[in-house]
């Protein structure tokens, strides 16, 4: 019971995160490794079960999804689909224990990049956007990222957005929550084909994020300033890093 409470509290709030900025991963993947799931297995049920939640977070932001003549939406699709599934393809040929000493940077390297985020934007947008090959290369890439590893996505493809030629906010989130369901998802087929989706917790953790996403949705659309969110956010990057850390001492 004590380990079903710790999913579902990390499911509520990861699913809430994801919808408004990203970072849900900082909270279910250690939780299902705290509650006994290796490595692999527990990236893997993280992915599954985010996918309900970006789908509620796509359903709420519906009407501000639209595409730009930079890059047609055929192509963002299969590039995104393509990346997520040899990120998912990396994940499964890498060990448990080669994984879990992993976990420490890729989460850091997620919290450095949701705490740049807003420069990096700010940045690209003062920049040339890329060219048709080198934005369809950028979000290959951050799909293969996204696909191995969760952690950070949103914050990388509102960035590749960006050079793509996105300027709208809204419409950039809701269509990097509809590029999230779709890195997902393929992801997860893949895991589900390999079987390593632990099934005791990926429902659970699966409706909790749903509930997670829909709330957080809406309430990103009402804040003013999220700077106290954002904080808070990588604050909880930086203590999962260094608890884990901690743990390969």
């Amino acid at each position: 019971m004590f380990d079903l409470i710790v999913v579902i509290v990390a499911g509520l709030l990861g699913g809430a995160l994801n919808a408004v900025a990203g970072g849900g991963t900082f909270l279910t993947l250690p939780a299902l490794i705290f509650v006994g799931v290796p490595a692999v297995s527990a990236n893997a049920t993280a992915t599954l079960s985010a996918l309900p939640g970006y789908l509620g977070s796509v359903w709420a932001y519906r009407h501000d999804l639209h595409t730009t003549q930079n890059m047609p939406a055929g192509r963002m699709i299969a590039l995104s689909a393509l990346g997520g599934v040899l990120g998912a393809l990396l994940l499964l040929v890498t060990p448990n224990d080669t994984f879990l000493i992993a976990v420490p940077a890729l989460m850091a390297l997620a919290t450095l990049l949701f705490a740049g985020g807003p420069r990096l934007i700010k940045r690209l947008f003062s920049r040339a956007m890329l060219g048709p090959m080198g934005a369809a290369l950028a979000l290959l890439l951050v799909s293969i990222y996204g696909g191995y590893f969760n952690g950070g996505l949103g914050i990388m493809l509102l960035a590749v957005l960006g050079l793509i030629g996105f300027t709208d906010l809204h419409a950039m989130n809701g269509l990097k929550n509809a590029l999230s369901v779709l890195l997902s998802l393929v992801s997860a087929v893949t895991y589900i084909v390999a079987g390593v989706i632990d099934w005791r917790f990926a429902a659970v953790l699966a409706l909790a994020m749903i509930a997670g996403g829909l709330f957080g949705a809406h309430f990103a659309r009402r804040i003013k300033n999220t700077e106290r969110l954002k904080l808070f956010i990588v604050a909880v990057g930086v203590v999962m890093t260094v608890i884990f850390v901690i743990r390969l001492l």
